[in-house]
């Protein structure tokens, strides 16, 4: 489909088949062109405008990319087919795909699509939010979680990938005559794009890995400026310090975002970060706590007793005798081994 023109296929059913599906729904990730055409027919039918339409009107404008579009502009490369065997070249065909467009027939440059890295990372509340776009670059499939440790998984519509122990999202395309990949490590705020004007031969994907690794190895860090809450509600304050799930000790950290920030207070352990309801209760937004409720549970005189997280209780003090520690505590308390229990 890659190198004849959308004419071939006029209608949705001329792209998919007769058995568009080819595993359960939601079972695993398997990755479709086809569904990217579902996907741009879908938009048409939300939308009521063709997709190319809603894409500059909703994505490309808002974010500046003023050079992407889904025709070439001139000046541009031209593309290029290099034989395998020999040092001569073949130009390839620029066709407009029709319905598989949606699947791929974008045009643009280094200079817009490091503004979109810039998007991916940070987020634009005109487009989509930073919450969306953490989502997007969780594993989408259920059997796929475990993929991304060992070296790839899919998102909602972004590829994941481990390089050392840097996570590295975006995406990788092609086209006859055109290669191209977008590199982003969100964590160290570094991006790289590659692209180039021939059909096969060049890993732009390793390259974008290899020149995201050099940066963020080498170019200094100019660490981000501190900045202090602007207000504070004095009961949210109050949950801030040391906390234990038994003895297993924690540092809880309010941070300059306004988030809860839980972290082991020696060696490994669950972390995560906590996002305020509105109602008293906090959200864990990954790890081992993503989704799951933080409550904070007083005693009658208002003060703190204990953290209620996802039913795991958090005291003060480790097996804290004055909160309510499941199973209860041993009413004569901490000991020495010379100290005999009395019954």
């Amino acid at each position: 489909w890659e190198r004849t023109p959308g004419t071939l296929r006029p209608e949705l059913s001329d792209v998919l088949g007769e058995e568009p599906l080819r595993h359960p729904v939601g079972r695993r990730f398997h990755y479709s062109n086809p569904g990217y055409t579902l996907l741009g027919a879908l938009v048409e039918k939300v939308r009521g405008a063709a997709w190319e339409d809603v894409l500059r009107r909703e994505v490309l404008d808002p974010l500046g990319l003023s050079a992407t579009g889904v025709r070439p502009r001139a000046p541009h490369a031209g593309g290029w087919a290099v034989h395998p065997w020999a040092d001569v070249m073949l130009p390839e065909p620029v066709e407009d795909l029709g319905r598989m467009a949606a699947a791929g027939q974008l045009w643009s440059t280094t200079g817009d699509l490091g503004r979109f890295a810039s998007f991916l990372a940070r987020g634009d509340d005109r487009v989509l939010g930073l919450r969306s776009l953490q989502e997007m670059r969780t594993p989408a499939a259920p059997g796929a979680a475990a993929d991304v440790v060992t070296g790839y998984a899919y998102g909602l519509g972004m590829e994941l990938r481990r390089s050392g122990e840097r996570l590295l999202v975006g995406h990788s395309g092609s086209l006859p005559g055109f290669l191209a990949s977008l590199t982003l490590a969100v964590d160290d705020d570094v991006a790289a794009v590659v692209l180039a004007n021939c059909t096969s031969g060049v890993p732009t994907t390793a390259v974008g890995a290899d020149l995201v690794r050099i940066v963020a190895d080498a170019e200094p860090r100019i660490p981000e400026p501190w900045r202090p809450l602007r207000d504070i509600d004095p009961a949210v304050l109050e949950l801030a310090g040391q906390w234990y799930w038994g003895t297993h000790g924690f540092g809880l950290r309010l941070t300059g975002d306004g988030l809860l920030s839980l972290e082991p207070l020696a060696g490994p352990g669950r972390r995560s970060r906590f996002r305020a309801n509105g109602d008293g209760t906090w959200t864990g937004l990954e790890g081992y706590y993503a989704g799951e409720p933080l409550r904070v549970v007083r005693r009658p005189d208002g003060s703190v007793d204990h953290l209620d997280l996802g039913s795991f209780v958090f005291t003060r003090q480790p097996y804290d005798s004055r909160s309510a520690v499941p199973g209860g505590v041993d009413p004569q308390g901490w000991r020495g081994i010379g100290q005999p229990s009395t019954s």
